[in-house]
C-alpha cells in the first residue's frame, strides 16, 4: 500500500459520501466513551485499559522508540494506549479507500473532546458496511437507546447492508476470584487484568435488534510457527455469500471472545468460522467442559424485514497491532465484494 498522500485531520464534520455502484462505503463506530476510558482510576486493577508506561514495560523494547517513550511526544498515560487503537486501524482504513476511493470515516460514541455522537442517520445515511467495534468497559456504563437500535433496524431494511458487530472479549466473568485467576494464565496477557468486561453497548444493541449471540470469554487461539494461527475450521457449504473465500486465518490475539449462540433455531446464525484453542495453555473452564475450539466468524442472514447481513468479527482483525497477511487481506477484500 501506498504511503498517504494528505495530512491527518481531526475536530471537523464527516462530508458524506454518494453512492456509486460498485464502491462499497464502510464506516466504523467505537462505542465507548473516549473520556471515560482514558479517565479510569490507574489505582484500579480490573475493568480498564493499559497506559502506554504499562504496555512499554510488558512489550518492551517494542515500543522503546521516542515515538512512543516521549511524553513530550505520546501520551504515557491510558489515553496513549488507547491511541494505540486508531494506529493499528490506519491499514485498514488506507486499504479500504485505496479500493474503493472513499474514506472509512471513525466515529466514536464519545470522542477525546466529548462530542457524543449516538448511532443515528448521520452515521449511517452514507454507509454500506457499518462496523460497531465493542470496546467499551461495562463499568462505562454505555447503552444502545431505543433510538439508535430503531435507526439500525431501518439501515438493515436497505438491501446490500451489513452491520459488522465485534463485542470484544468478557474476561473474569465471575465474583470468584481464582476462577478470575485460571482465567488470566489461560490465555496468559500480562497486560489483561484479572477483570475485563467488554461490550455492553454493542450487548444492548444486539438485544434491542433481537441477535441471538453473546461473547464470552477470552480464549487463547493456537498458533503455528512465528505467531500465525492454527487454521480456522470453516464451514465453507455454509458459505453462501463466500465471505471467508480465500481465507485460511487470521491474525493472532492473545485472548478472544467466543461469540456463543443463544438461539435453537438453526436457521438464525451460520457458524463459518471456528477457531482451534491453543490446549497446551493452562486449563480454562470452557476447555474443561470439552470444548478445542471458539466462534470466531458468525454470519446471519438476511432474515424477514431484515434486508442486509449481519456478521460477527472481532475488531482485532482489522488491526495492524496483530498482524496482516493475504489471508486476512482476502477477507478485508471480500467484505469490499459483498452484495
Amino acid at each position: 500500500m501506498s504511503e498517504f498522500a494528505t495530512a491527518r485531520t481531526y475536530n471537523q464534520n464527516h462530508v458524506p459520501r454518494p453512492y456509486a455502484p460498485g464502491r462499497r462505503r464502510m464506516s466504523i463506530y467505537v462505542a465507548w466513551s473516549y473520556p471515560a476510558e482514558a479517565g479510569r482510576n490507574t489505582a484500579e486493577l480490573d475493568n480498564r485499559f493499559s497506559t502506554m508506561t504499562e504496555v512499554r514495560r510488558v512489550q518492551w523494547p517494542a515500543y522503546e522508540d521516542p515515538q512512543w517513550s516521549d511524553p513530550l511526544r505520546f501520551q504515557q498515560g491510558i489515553a496513549g494506549g488507547l491511541e494505540l487503537f486508531f494506529w493499528g486501524w490506519l491499514p485498514f482504513q488506507q486499504f479500504v479507500r485505496e479500493a474503493t476511493g472513499y474514506p472509512v470515516p471513525v466515529y466514536q460514541r464519545v470522542d477525546q473532546a466529548g462530542f457524543h455522537t449516538p448511532l443515528d442517520e448521520r452515521v449511517l445515511a452514507d454507509t454500506d458496511t457499518l462496523f460497531v467495534w465493542g470496546l467499551d468497559h461495562m463499568i462505562t456504563g454505555q447503552e444502545a437507546t431505543a433510538a439508535e437500535i430503531e435507526a439500525v433496524r431501518a439501515f438493515l431494511t436497505r438491501e446490500g447492508t451489513c452491520l459488522a458487530l465485534g463485542p470484544h472479549h468478557d474476561v473474569g466473568a465471575t465474583d470468584d476470584l481464582a476462577m478470575r485467576d485460571v482465567e488470566y494464565h489461560h490465555h496468559g496477557d500480562a497486560l489483561v487484568p484479572r477483570q475485563q468486561r467488554f461490550g455492553r453497548y454493542t450487548r444492548s444493541l444486539m438485544a434491542g435488534l433481537g441477535l441471538p449471540v453473546e461473547n464470552r470469554y477470552g480464549l487463547r487461539p493456537a498458533v503455528m510457527g512465528k505467531g500465525q494461527n492454527v487454521p480456522l475450521s470453516i464451514a465453507r457449504d455454509l458459505d453462501a455469500k463466500g465471505w471467508l473465500e480465500g481465507v485460511s486465518h487470521f491474525n493472532f490475539h492473545m485472548h478472544l471472545p467466543h461469540y456463543a449462540v443463544t438461539t435453537d433455531d438453526p436457521e438464525a446464525v451460520q457458524v463459518l468460522g471456528r477457531q482451534p484453542i491453543d490446549l497446551t495453555r493452562p486449563p480454562h473452564p470452557f476447555v474443561e467442559a470439552g470444548n478445542t475450539e471458539f466462534n470466531m466468524f458468525l454470519w446471519l442472514p438476511p432474515r424477514g424485514d431484515r434486508a442486509g447481513d449481519v456478521i460477527f468479527a472481532d475488531s482485532t482483525i482489522f488491526s495492524s497491532l496483530f498482524g496482516i497477511d493475504d489471508s486476512l487481506r482476502a477477507f478485508w477484500n471480500n467484505l469490499l465484494r459483498a452484495r
